[in-house]
């Protein structure tokens, strides 16, 4: 009879995105307000900004080629509360997004 063994979960997680699509990693929110006034996790907006880890090959044109990415891994961007696909990888919330979901790239 043969047994299944479990492999140890590797530490470093490797998300490759598909075409046009980056995974970005959220910043970290402020755990305060101006006034000092200490806030939980539940009432926490969301940050709009991160930091690109990851970038797909670029949309597949109609020629059959793939347009250029205009964002690059390392690049801080904005973008909306909204977008994309949110994903915990450990202790880590990454954003699976479009490209064209990115509304500028802060410099």
């Amino acid at each position: 009879m043969a047994t299944a063994t479990k492999k140890k979960a590797s530490s470093k997680v490797n998300l490759q995105p598909l075409g046009d699509k980056i995974v970005v990693q959220r910043e970290e929110s402020d755990e305060r307000t101006e006034g000092g006034i200490y806030l939980p996790d539940s009432a926490k907006d969301k940050p709009t900004r991160g930091t690109v880890v990851s970038v797909g090959d670029g949309r597949l044109l109609e020629d059959g080629s793939r347009g250029e990415m205009q964002v690059a891994v390392g690049d801080r961007v904005l973008f909306t509360s909204y977008a994309g696909e949110n994903i915990e990888i450990g202790d880590h919330e990454y954003v699976l997004m479009a490209e064209s979901e990115v509304l500028a790239v802060l410099e």
